[in-house]
């Protein structure tokens, strides 16, 4: 049986979870997300949400951008390698729905997922 849930092991906590991932990644970008990714020697993908204040000034958006981000990472983990994500949210973000967010975070994974099996 599958099990949808997202623990602590499966989130990048500390700088030294994060840094790794920002030197050589596999990138999936639109114009208001980006992700990058590194494998890792874990049998499973984890997650760090990066979105700046400077970027998305309210914190209510914010919030909504990292839940919607991280639903959707709960749902899709099982169709992911084993890679340390960090998702970085950019300007206009926070223009787009729930419904968008959803539809343009699910695309972003498969485009990741191919990306990786290809490198």
């Amino acid at each position: 049986m599958v099990r949808y849930t997202f623990s602590r092991e499966q989130r990048l906590l500390t700088p030294g979870d994060f840094k790794p991932v920002f030197a050589n990644p596999v990138r999936a970008a639109s114009p208001q997300l980006t992700l990058l990714a590194v494998p890792n020697e874990l049998a499973h993908p984890r997650i760090g949400l990066t979105i700046a204040k400077k970027q998305v000034k309210k914190a209510c958006q914010r919030n909504r951008i990292k839940r919607i981000v991280r639903d959707s990472f709960r749902l899709h983990q099982h169709d992911l390698p084993a890679v340390d994500i960090v998702v970085i949210g950019k300007k206009g973000v926070e223009l787009l729905d729930n419904a968008a967010l959803h539809k343009l975070v699910d695309k972003l994974w498969r485009k990741l997922s191919r990306r990786c099996n290809e490198s």
